[in-house]
């Protein structure tokens, strides 16, 4: 089973299919204009538009997904980590803690070559820096609620 104690950056994403337009706030406290922001990109992720999705982040955009951190300097490297996350995400709330803000997810499958199998419905936290309406860093958060009781892995989680 995937390591699913996760992430930096997958925000209280509510709803299906693209982003942009939808109404409500997202519970947690952050900046709901930042929250848009990863509530978009988890929801693009979550529909399979890789494309959309990618055009979410900032260059150069900093990622870790249970790595070292990552400098992604172009849009094909963006893109390659979006695909590389085997889940989709649903954004269930979003805080702010300084410049972060934790997104907490409930991962689902998506189109496309993500396989989420078995992490379904589980949560995931990311943590993300967003300025100008942009993703700057996207960091994999432990989330001590489910943190198991071996090693994380260090494969793409999300």
């Amino acid at each position: 089973m995937r390591t699913l104690a996760v992430v930096l950056g997958l925000l209280a994403l509510a709803g299906c299919g693209g982003g942009g337009g939808s109404s409500g706030s997202i519970p947690g406290g952050a900046d709901q204009n930042a929250a848009r922001v990863i509530k978009d990109w988890a929801d693009e992720l979550r529909a399979g538009d890789i494309s959309a999705a990618t055009d979410e982040f900032a260059l150069p955009s900093l990622v870790q997904n249970g790595t070292g951190p990552l400098q992604l300097t172009s849009r094909l490297a963006v893109a390659a980590f979006n695909e590389s996350l085997p889940c989709g995400a649903e954004l269930t709330r979003a805080e702010g803690h300084g410049r972060f803000i934790i997104a907490t997810f409930t991962l689902t499958e998506r189109p496309g070559e993500g396989e989420c199998g078995r992490g379904v419905g589980d949560t995931a936290k990311t943590a993300f820096v967003i300025a100008n309406g942009k993703i700057h860093e996207w960091v994999r958060v432990v989330d001590q609620d489910q943190a198991p009781a071996s090693p994380p892995s260090t494969g793409p989680v999300v």
